[in-house]
């Protein structure tokens, strides 16, 4: 009874931020995202006669709220399977999972893959990805993989992630690393504060719309520029929450203003950010070594991704 699974992290193109369900994590709107290869975060779940229920990340055992997170997943799995058995986990990321790149994705999606599997229940990408929610919202995007649109619904299992071009579709993106991070958990709550949250409300369903369109077409400057604009509109809301939540630091300013500075000159460099400070840029595949050059020449570490594929099951097992 032990199952094991490999799922990438995402980058919101159109984000979303809001829960009107906490508990089941079901959020105000749809939400369009890519996932990224080739980061990824391996989990391997075992049911068995243990005595407690165990989480181990990244060499570190889980506690409190953390483990609660993995729990609510695991038990889920167990519901629906009719298991009576406590777990262990071991998960680890090959990418650093403090500076804003969607490790919870990740993370959640390949552990709701693996229990499913370690518990006989097949179901489809969909299915687990409304398993997966219960663990983070962009989990659902991350089980599903390539370019995704998570549903928003407003039932439990009319929540769930889709995708909408598979890794086929190809883009270039440079992440730009800047350590700063911040539990998305408390943003989600305090962004309904900010004046502008509804206004945003009125917006994304054309934003989605046009991104979902983009993507269909395979058209990647339009894509970077609908998600670099989201951007800006979502962190102007984080900004004008109670919490008043400044995540950019002077590194993502300054690349930014390279980015821009790199498309006055005629390449097609797009910028996007999710709960952070960290940077993605999102151009055309063949465009990456020469973005990558500019922005390491500012002084800043990069990582360079690709579009990565939905969350699969695997062999090989961390225990």
């Amino acid at each position: 009874m032990k199952g094991s699974a490999i799922a990438h992290p995402i980058q919101g193109l159109i984000k979303y931020h809001g829960l009107k369900d906490e508990a089941l994590r079901i959020p105000f709107h749809d939400s369009i995202s890519v996932a990224t290869a080739p980061t990824a975060s391996h989990t391997t779940l075992e049911f068995g006669d243990f005595g407690k229920d165990t989480a181990v990340l990244d060499g570190r055992e889980l506690v409190g709220r953390e483990l609660e997170r993995v729990v609510s997943v695991v038990d889920e799995v167990r519901n629906r399977s009719g298991l009576d058995k406590r777990f262990k986990m071991v998960s680890a990321n090959n990418f650093p999972s403090n500076v804003g790149l969607g490790a919870s994705a990740s993370g959640f999606a390949a552990l709701s893959v693996a229990a499913c599997h370690a518990a006989g229940l097949r179901l489809s990408l969909e299915q687990m990805s409304v398993i997966a929610r219960r663990g983070a919202g962009s989990a659902t995007r991350s089980v599903t993989g390539a370019f995704s649109r998570w549903k928003a619904g407003f039932e439990d299992e009319e929540s769930y992630s889709y995708q909408i071009a598979s890794e086929d579709l190809q883009m270039g993106i440079v992440i730009a690393l800047i350590p700063a991070y911040k539990s998305t958990e408390s943003a989600h709550r305090a962004v309904l504060t900010s004046p502008f949250f509804h206004s945003r409300l009125a917006f994304v369903h054309g934003a989605l719309a046009e991104m979902e369109s983009a993507i269909r077409k395979g058209n990647i400057e339009k894509i970077g520029a609908l998600a670099e604009r989201d951007s800006l509109i979502l962190h102007g809301i984080t900004m004008t929450s109670i919490d008043e939540m400044m995540l950019w630091r002077p590194e993502t300013v300054s690349v930014i203003l390279e980015v821009r500075r790199m498309r006055s000159e005629g390449i097609p460099a797009y910028f996007s950010i999710d709960t952070g400070a960290t940077v993605y840029i999102n151009t055309e595949p063949g465009r990456v070594k020469e973005i990558e050059e500019r922005i390491e020449a500012i002084g800043i570490k990069t990582m360079l991704c690709e579009v990565g594929g939905n969350a699969r099951t695997t062999d090989e097992h961390l225990f």
